[in-house]
């Protein structure tokens, strides 16, 4: 690395993919047991293989994170599905936004822009809960990160 701490906007970033794909990879590693199609149950394997090395190796740049605070473990047993919540809705939003620039007809683009603003609010919501229970610190961020490696050793490791 040719800096000492990677910028802040990129260890953002890098704390989206890692909480993202760690969530990810807990719900296929769940879901494996119920695949009885021995070519889906191949392309499982491969997804969870590719998913744990994307995970660790995004995990070798978290000691290069900017902290700026001290860290400490806050996440309770609801925070898997609440994460699980806090990501669908973050690609519900980005979904919508994609798909209101390909419509062309208006009682569409009404509809999406509906849904898109009941997608906004349903983020909000869990947004609101996450952080009032302490399950996302958004402002602290080595609490994050400390999370966010706790998160992906599970899912590895499951």
């Amino acid at each position: 690395m040719d800096r000492a701490t990677l910028a802040w906007h990129e260890t953002l970033e890098m704390h989206e993919l890692v909480a993202f794909q760690s969530i990810g990879l807990m719900k296929i590693k769940m879901g494996l047991k119920n695949i009885q199609d021995q070519h889906l149950r191949r392309i499982y394997l491969q997804t969870i293989k590719e998913l744990e090395l994307n995970l660790n190796e995004l995990l070798q740049f978290y000691p290069y994170a900017p902290h700026p605070g001290p860290t400490s473990e806050y996440r309770i047993t609801d925070s898997f599905s609440a994460g699980d919540l806090l990501s669908f809705s973050k690609a519900a939003v980005r979904n919508y936004g994609v798909a209101i620039t390909e419509t062309a007809t208006p009682a569409l683009r009404e509809v999406l822009q509906k849904q898109l603003n009941q997608a906004i609010a349903c983020h909000e919501r869990i947004f609101n809960y996450m952080y009032q229970n302490g399950l996302y610190p958004s402002y602290d961020l080595n609490k994050l990160l400390q999370n966010d490696m706790m998160l992906a050793k599970n899912a590895i490791s499951m």
